[in-house]
């Protein structure tokens, strides 16, 4: 366990996925992009969610078959080479079309980005083992925020490359040329992690006879295990900062003037962000502070979505994007390691697909702040997020290090 060279590919994949996918950012791209295209509040709020949403159809069939796999990184690197296609699609579908069709545009990226949600529903189970076998339950939290730190300045220099292509090139081939560069650019850290040195499995458990009593056992799991069912509610209810950050975008384009160069520096407020605070999340989860971390992440949460109610220019926005980075990579460590810690070896593909299932459906919390937003107003949306959050940072002074 814990190889050096493990942990440097780790963190390649890592720095690289997340310049590309960074293009596409749920916060920022995203919404002007389907804004562009005539899409509404609700539509933006529905492609945050494709974004992210799709894995949550597979999660638990994907454990099911997984869990009598001895190695994951054949099925790992097929989920790779179908989610560089789905990505690369967006781009080629955007300039083919363009603004001549925008409708048939916004179907495109719709399902471009589905498909590359949905692969990563298999993806999320195969890396989730992978990790918990080559990686110590302390070393994994330091390896992890070295990766969210260089996946950080990952996020800088996509912010760069992004206010650079937004200002050379016109909407909408400038979009188009933006998932077509950053597919080929996810593709190194791709190639890097399906490189890693992975062990056999040896303790492998009999897959039981179909899905359905799969289901069923893993419904008796959840009920057994009240950590569980607390760690569940607190890391759902933490994703309803999503019901309002697609939409703090739009508010900015609203009161602020928003050129490609202000769009780069909030996505590059927010890496920053991110990547700074993982010496802060790295330490703490090196020393076994994995409710702390999520205590603290939560309440960055909830400042930032205050702030950006009385937000007014740039650098007041630049501060949001900054603490909603360095809070979301927060959440990412403690729910990661929390989930590892607590599960048996042998059901930990069934424990990890509880997690993303069940905490995922907090992804389409950006469909209820479409609507939110559709029906009433800024302040309405931003009450909800808030009251939201505060119910998950009541939860997790219940968790267990």
């Amino acid at each position: 366990m814990d190889k050096f060279s493990n942990h440097i590919k780790n963190i390649l994949h890592g720095f690289f996925l997340t310049i590309g996918v960074t293009i596409a950012e749920p916060s920022t791209i995203l919404p002007l992009m389907v804004n562009y295209f005539g899409g509404s509040s609700m539509v933006v709020g529905l492609f945050a969610t494709l974004l992210r949403g799709g894995a949550i159809v597979v999660q638990l069939f994907a454990a099911f078959k997984s869990q009598s796999y001895a190695r994951m990184l054949p099925y790992l690197r097929r989920v790779f080479i179908f989610r560089f296609v789905s990505w690369f699609f967006i781009g080629v579908a955007i300039n083919f079309l363009g603004s001549n069709h925008p409708t048939l545009t916004l179907f495109c990226i719709g399902i471009g980005l589905f498909s590359f949600s949905f692969s990563a529903g298999f993806g999320a189970i195969y890396f989730k083992d992978i990790v918990a076998k080559i990686f110590s339950h302390k070393f994994r939290g330091k390896t992890m925020a070295y990766r969210q730190f260089f996946s950080g300045l990952g996020g800088l220099i996509s912010g760069a490359i992004t206010a650079i292509i937004l200002e050379k090139f016109k909407a909408p081939y400038s979009f188009g040329y933006l998932f077509m560069l950053s597919s080929f650019i996810m593709s190194l850290g791709y190639i890097a992690f399906a490189t890693i040195d992975e062990p056999e499995k040896k303790d492998i458990p009999l897959r039981e006879n179909s899905f359905k009593k799969f289901l069923k056992n893993s419904w008796q799991t959840l009920k057994n295990d009240k950590d569980l069912q607390i760690q569940l509610g607190t890391f759902l209810f933490a994703y309803g900062y999503l019901i309002a950050l697609p939409f703090i975008i739009l508010q900015a384009k609203e009161t602020i003037n928003l050129n490609g160069v202000a769009i780069g520096t909030l996505i590059t407020a927010q890496m920053v962000g991110a990547m700074l605070s993982n010496f802060l999340w790295g330490n703490l989860s090196g020393r076994g502070y994995n409710r702390l971390t999520s205590n603290i992440s939560i309440s960055l949460h909830i400042f930032a979505i205050i702030l950006a109610i009385f937000s007014s220019n740039i650098y007041l926005y630049m501060i949001v994007f900054f603490l909603v980075g360095a809070a979301t990579d927060g959440s990412r460590i403690a729910s990661g390691n929390l989930i590892l810690i607590l599960a048996p070896p042998k059901l930990r593909p069934t424990y990890v697909a509880l997690q993303v299932n069940i905490v995922s459906f907090g992804i389409f919390f950006s469909v209820l702040g479409g609507a939110i937003l559709h029906f009433t107003n800024y302040t309405v949306l931003y009450s909800t997020t808030i009251l939201m959050l505060l119910l998950a940072l009541f939860l997790s002074f219940k968790l267990k290090d």
